[in-house]
């Protein structure tokens, strides 16, 4: 029996002058067939002054926001502190090692990109993108913050709408969320 493929996302970060803006596509894949286009893979966290996305299995990442949440509970305020513990958690817990997706997290200060094979990666840029269409969405990104004056949620909108005409598992209808005050 082969396990079935799933492609999910695009998941889009950009930190510039202060703000910061996260966004991702609708679509879920599952082989060669859209499933779902109008997914919501995005989300507010801790009061909505953390901001997160995943790419990946859907209840994998669910269960990945919902250990993130703890550990921002236990740290407040202190997203790197969070993230290395979850990141520490993911690789060594046997149930969590298994799941299979990547997180990327951010506040106005900080952005990470987690995984369970131990990986907490903070960009020079202030820009992370995984998922699918990630490497499309990262340079459409990289190329708008050099050469225009776009601020964070217009270089997500459109960068991400770039990756959704170049990638399969990709589409354009995008959601783009930013942190509270």
């Amino acid at each position: 029996m082969t396990r079935t493929s799933f492609h999910a996302t695009t998941i889009l970060c950009v930190r510039k002058d202060g703000r910061v803006a996260i966004g991702g596509d609708g679509q879920v894949s599952v082989g060669d067939t859209v499933m779902k286009s109008g997914a919501v893979k995005v989300r507010p966290l801790a009061s909505g002054r953390v901001v997160a996305g995943f790419a990946g299995a859907a209840a994998d990442a669910l269960t990945l926001f919902e250990k993130f949440e703890e550990k921002l509970e236990r740290h407040p305020g202190n997203l790197a502190k969070a993230a290395v513990e979850l990141a520490k958690e993911w690789r060594s817990d046997r149930a969590l090692r298994r799941l299979e997706a990547l997180l990327i997290v951010a506040d106005r200060d900080h952005g990470y990109m987690l995984s369970g094979t131990g990986e907490l990666i903070e960009p020079d840029d202030g820009i992370l993108a995984i998922g699918s269409g990630g490497s499309y969405a990262l340079a459409a990104a990289r190329a708008l913050v050099r050469e225009t004056a776009l601020g964070p949620r217009e270089v997500v909108q459109r960068a991400l709408a770039i990756a959704g005409e170049i990638c399969v598992y990709t589409n354009t209808q995008i959601t783009v969320i930013e942190p509270s005050a």
